[in-house]
């Protein structure tokens, strides 16, 4: 008997095993030579038969002892598989398609950022990785017959061509699958696995993981809830609305037992719309497993153990007995139009990954991250695209740096050198629930961390914060306001609630609160019927002071001037010269003149300038042209060529800078061409010459 499981548990197996039997407690005491109220006593859990009575028990199943012993395995043979379709609701309605499909588009990034969200939810060793694995399988031929076999799809066949018959959205789209596969002979197959997750544990039909994904809708049964990045219970309807066929198979290792045992529990569930056949009436899911045996649900179909020949051919094989759960979607797609071929569905599933959960898959030093995903694709079981590990610091190495500094504890208050990463407190103010028992309950206030980096050359796009909470997801990215003109480029990211790192009331109640704020795509903080339903007035204020709060931060940090990278010269700024039309003798007229200046040589030796511009009130455009001269120690000073490269409330016009009438800041960067200069750029001084443009206003 395994750790755990008590010893009454013999009597519900007892049960189960007569039912599959379709044996009654009368006949069983019959061959045993005993009453029907000593088998009742059993199945009850009042008395355990002794140890003469289970080799008779065995017997009567004509089975092994051991089985009857360990209880680890059924007595009677495995019943036949077999499709269950829900019948039409009694009083005439009709669902015509899952309505918690159309929550979110049919979008493989949409389904990696629901699936991987759901995986982390449910990590188990908060020690390891929870590792997601997504595995593509193209079939034709021999092997889409042999799974169309498995999945038993003549059977099927009727049901989804009655439920394409009719003019609704999801009956037109069952309509072009089935056209296709018939023309095509070719299904496409998306697998989604997680490692090191909580699996489908549950009862068939009652409270549990299992119920709440295969049996129930907007049912967000979580293990670790107050963690948790969904609250809705609609992520896993991606799965289903991925498919174009509805068809989604399941195969679960749990972490804890249900009928004494944790390995490949298997169902599949079909969504369909509302349909008839021969005049029966059927509301659409459909369930595959084996029919169960209790009276109350005679004929239904529910989960069941299987085999691995069984698995293999289901495409739902697992490589170890790591718990977690594999989800087969029948008929992938990527409805965006974006992603047709197996290459750019590959393709599309590692950026979506990355994109989303950068973070979570980044760790400390000497630490495992929360997050290993990967993508490989297959095309009749031959390796099409080897399997490709997401690497955060390879989609974003900027931000992967400094969350790294943050869990390391490297950050500093002020950025003076090229790659460090600065850090901040950014106050969040949780107002009260409605139901706190306190009178004139106190809001309390959080203090997020915003960390912020110079910003990479293959860091795009510039100047973002990212948002996250939780097991670092990403709810949002977005481009701070009123960024000082000739700002450094950076990227930063703000951690909020559990993502911060830190555990108490303070981060839980923050946590609540901006999991509250979030709309079922978890894309943004801002008011939702949550919010406003559960918290008292001001909730919705509190978040715009705190994305105000969250500007201002990045805007302290940036506007702070980079001093001096690691491998530049000493004494940078003491190498730049700036002469503009503000030089000489003060004229009446109001001209431009100069607010900031970034300077800084890169390792090619090439000097890289932004300037800011403070212009006065104009009715007439301006048109100026920057100029670079070198201030050599001796002779002249020789012009350099360069490359004007961005502009902020500025055009560039054949190396000329136009500024629109009324515009009063403006900036603009320049890199120079190392190969032109005269002399190193060590061994002069760079003076930028900011001039009129012949015929031009300034």
């Amino acid at each position: 008997m395994s750790e755990g499981q008590p010893a009454s548990d013999f009597g519900p197996w007892l049960a189960r095993q007569l039912r599959r039997a379709d044996m009654t407690q009368a006949q069983l005491a019959d061959r045993l030579g005993l009453t029907r109220a000593a088998v009742s006593a059993w199945i009850t859990g009042r008395a355990q038969p002794r140890e003469e009575t289970k080799r008779a028990i065995a017997e009567a199943f004509d089975s092994d002892p051991a089985a009857v012993y360990n209880r680890s395995e059924d007595l009677a043979p495995a019943l036949a598989r077999k499709w269950y379709h829900r019948p039409a609701h009694a009083d005439g309605g009709r669902e015509y398609g899952n309505a918690a499909a159309f929550a979110f588009d049919a979008d493989l990034s949409v389904l990696a950022k629901e699936a991987t969200q759901n995986s982390l939810d449910e990590r188990l060793d908060t020690d390891r990785a929870v590792r997601v694995r997504y595995v593509l399988h193209e079939l034709t031929g021999e092997r889409l017959d042999a799974f169309l076999r498995s999945i038993q799809w003549d059977t099927l066949r009727q049901h989804y061509e009655q439920a394409a018959a009719t003019e609704q959205k999801v009956s037109k789209s069952l309509r072009s699958a089935l056209d296709d596969l018939a023309a095509t002979r070719t299904l496409r197959l998306l697998r989604v696995d997680d490692y090191n997750a909580t699996g489908l544990v549950g009862p068939e039909y009652s409270d549990g993981q299992f119920a709440a994904v295969v049996r129930r809708q907007l049912d967000s049964f979580k293990q670790q809830a107050s963690r948790a990045g969904g609250s809705y219970g609609l992520g896993k309807a991606t799965l289903w609305g991925t498919s174009r066929f509805g068809l989604v198979l399941i195969n679960s290792t749990l972490s804890k037992p249900f009928e004494r045992r944790t390995a490949r529990r298997v169902v599949g569930r079909l969504d369909l719309p509302w349909h008839t056949i021969d005049g029966d009436a059927y509301a659409g899911p459909a369930w595959f497993g084996e029919p169960d045996t209790e009276d109350e649900r005679r004929g239904t179909a529910r989960s069941w153990w299987a085999d691995e020949e069984t698995v293999q051919a289901l495409h739902l094989e697992r490589p170890n007995d790591d718990p977690g759960t594999s989800f087969l979607i029948v008929g992938a797609h990527d409805a965006s139009g974006t992603a047709d071929t197996l290459d750019e569905m590959h393709d599309k599933l590692v950026r979506s990954l990355a994109k989303d959960f950068w973070a979570a898959m980044v760790s400390g030093s000497g630490g495992e991250p929360m997050l290993e995903a990967s993508v490989t694709a297959f095309h009749n079981g031959q390796t099409v695209i080897p399997e490709k590990r997401v690497d955060p610091h390879e989609h974003y190495p900027a931000l992967s740096r400094a969350l790294e500094a943050h869990l390391d504890g490297e950050t500093v208050e002020e950025l003076t050198e090229g790659e460090q990463v600065a850090r901040a407190g950014v106050p969040l103010t949780v107002v009260p629930r409605r139901t706190d028992s306190r009178r004139k309950p106190a809001s309390i206030e959080h203090e997020a961390v915003l960390l912020i980096t110079p910003a990479g050359e293959t860091d795009q796009p510039l100047n973002q914060v990212v948002l996250m909470r939780g097991n670092r997801m990403t709810v949002r990215d977005y481009r701070p306001r009123e960024l000082p003109i000739g700002a450094m480029a950076f990227q930063a990211v703000l951690l909020a609630g559990y993502a911060t790192g830190r555990n108490n009331e303070e981060v839980e109640l923050a946590e609540q609160f901006l999991r509250a704020s979030e709309p079922p795509e978890h894309n943004r903080w801002g008011k939702t019927e949550e919010l406003t339903a559960t918290y008292v007035r001001g909730a919705q204020s509190r978040l715009t002071d705190f994305h105000r709060a969250i500007d201002d931060a990045v805007r302290r940090l940036v506007g702070k001037r980079e001093r001096i990278r690691r491998d530049g010269p000493a004494l940078l700024r003491e190498l730049l010269k700036f002469d503009s039309p503000t030089a000489g003798p003060r004229r009446n007229q109001p001209i431009p003149t100069v607010r900031a200046v970034n300077a800084l040589i890169s390792d090619d030796g090439a000097w890289n300038v932004t300037v800011s511009l403070k212009l006065p009130d104009s009715e007439d455009p301006w048109s100026l042209t920057p100029v670079a001269k070198f201030d050599v120690r001796s002779g002249s000073r020789p012009d350099v060529p360069w490359r004007l490269v961005s502009a902020e409330n500025c055009s560039i016009e054949a190396d000329n800078l136009v500024i629109d009438p009324g515009v009063r800041a403006a900036s603009f960067t320049a890199i120079t061409d190392p190969a032109k200069h005269p002399v190193p750029s060590r061994m002069s001084r760079l003076v930028v010459d900011i001039q009129r443009t012949r015929g031009g206003v300034a």
